[in-house]
């Protein structure tokens, strides 16, 4: 069953039919959605409480955001159909982020699984968007995709050349749902 399960895992993620990606470059508004700091750049979390993948994750995220958070906003989104809130999301993530429960800002990014991360720009504009790492368990330095976006980004890098396993979906399908079917209890 580990085997099996395993080998699942390393599939990537089938692409929804109604899937449109989103070009590098694109801007991306949350103004509505959230409170940014203005001119610093955002890595939004793409998290799904339930999937294990999301869960084999959270230690490589915590590490970014220790790594990285004095210089990028991070923002947990929860790509869930149950009920969770804010301080519920907090507590499993084991950090006191931003968390939004809006199910399109998925599709504004071009994200179909979790755990995904979308890195966008000080001026919101699509600077990456993919895998974490080509482990599921995050290990692989060398392939530890966020963390090498963030540094390229933060190094004013025009954009980031990672290999086609950055932008190859793999980890737990995300089912594009209608904004009123996931909410959040505060």
């Amino acid at each position: 069953m580990f085997w099996y399960n395993d080998w699942l895992y390393q599939l990537p993620t089938p692409v929804p039919e109604n899937y449109k990606p989103v070009k590098t470059g694109t801007v991306i508004a949350l103004q509505d959605r959230l409170e940014l700091p203005a001119n610093k750049p955002v890595l939004l979390h793409f998290f799904n409480p339930d999937c294990p993948c999301s869960r084999f994750n959270k230690p490589h995220f915590k590490a970014l955001v220790r790594q990285f958070g004095q210089q990028v906003a991070f923002v947990v989104v929860v790509m869930s159909t149950k009920t969770y809130s804010v301080q519920q999301i907090q507590e499993k993530i084991g950090l006191p982020l931003p968390v939004l429960f809006d199910p399109s800002v998925a599709a504004l990014c071009g994200v179909y699984s979790t755990p995904q991360a979308a890195l966008l720009d000080a001026k919101h504009r699509l600077f990456y968007r993919g895998n974490y790492n080509r482990s599921r368990y995050c290990t692989d330095e060398k392939t530890s995709y966020a963390k090498i976006a963030l540094t390229e980004l933060l190094h004013n890098k025009a954009r980031v050349n990672l290999d086609s396993l950055a932008l190859t979906s793999y980890g737990c399908r995300v089912s594009y749902c209608k904004n009123d079917s996931i909410r959040s209890e505060n």
